[in-house]
């Protein structure tokens, strides 16, 4: 978006009050027709604008400041010696620079467009330029420490990554190391047969080697001792007790 002129907004190298004040009050298309209605007055009536309220209390205020050396004036846009210069002199003006930092001073919530770009217009009243630079500065280093930050992040991610891996690899090789291997579960099943033929068998005599006359006898006797183990139940000893029977027999036979 282009800037506004401020020569379009009435800006010059200096004024005499009431040209500042009309321009304050935004009545620059009216500024002949006022001063026409003025003449050689320094300050409209209080009722001589009715439409226009602002235009005297702007110029008062202006006056004001001269009066109280807030702001220096001259004649003719020289600041120089003003000893004898009366405050209602036609040719009594204040130089542009002194009138804005007057007006950024004392009156900062007003930004009129002669005076102030749009950057200075658009920016709060209690920031300023040099405001704006540290915020601008604060928010690089931010962005510096953020980037450095993202980096650390990124390698600690890097390495969480890695030992998961490393401990998914460690779990695989603990579970095929658990993991009976055939030679082995065969060994398991030999023994569960051989027991449970001994558990079911008679001596040569014709003696029981145990009270058990039945498996179901003894997975109901498991069962009741043991049955908050793992693997305990009747359904995994039936299973697992035919197929110790089975394999001891393909191994004896």
């Amino acid at each position: 978006m282009p800037k506004s002129s401020s020569l379009a907004d009435g800006a010059k190298t200096y004024y005499r009050p009431i040209e500042a004040a009309i321009r304050w009050s935004g009545l620059l298309r009216f500024e002949r027709r006022i001063l026409a209605t003025l003449g050689q007055r320094p300050l409209p009536e209080a009722t001589e604008f009715p439409r226009w309220p602002m235009l005297r209390l702007n110029a008062e205020r202006i006056f004001d400041a001269l009066a109280h050396g807030e702001m220096p004036y001259g004649k003719e846009g020289l600041v120089r010696d003003t000893q004898g210069l009366a405050m209602d002199d036609p040719s009594l003006t204040v130089r542009h620079v002194d009138l804005k930092s007057w007006m950024a001073h004392h009156y900062p919530g007003e930004r009129p467009a002669f005076l102030f770009d749009e950057i200075e217009r658009a920016l709060h009243p209690a920031i300023s330029l040099d405001t704006v630079g540290a915020l601008l500065a604060e928010r690089e280093a931010i962005k510096a420490r953020l980037a450095e930050h993202l980096g650390v992040h990124e390698t600690l991610r890097t390495e969480h990554e890695a030992l998961l891996k490393m401990h998914a690899a460690c779990a695989a090789d603990a579970e095929r190391a658990s993991t009976p291997g055939p030679r082995s579960e065969s060994t398991y099943l030999n023994i569960v047969g051989g027991l449970l033929t001994l558990l079911l068998g008679k001596s040569p005599s014709g003696m029981p080697y145990s009270s058990f006359l039945t498996q179901e006898a003894i997975i109901s006797a498991m069962v009741a001792h043991h049955g908050n183990a793992m693997g305990i139940t009747e359904r995994t000893l039936q299973a697992k007790f035919a197929l110790a029977r089975r394999n001891l027999q393909s191994t004896t036979s």
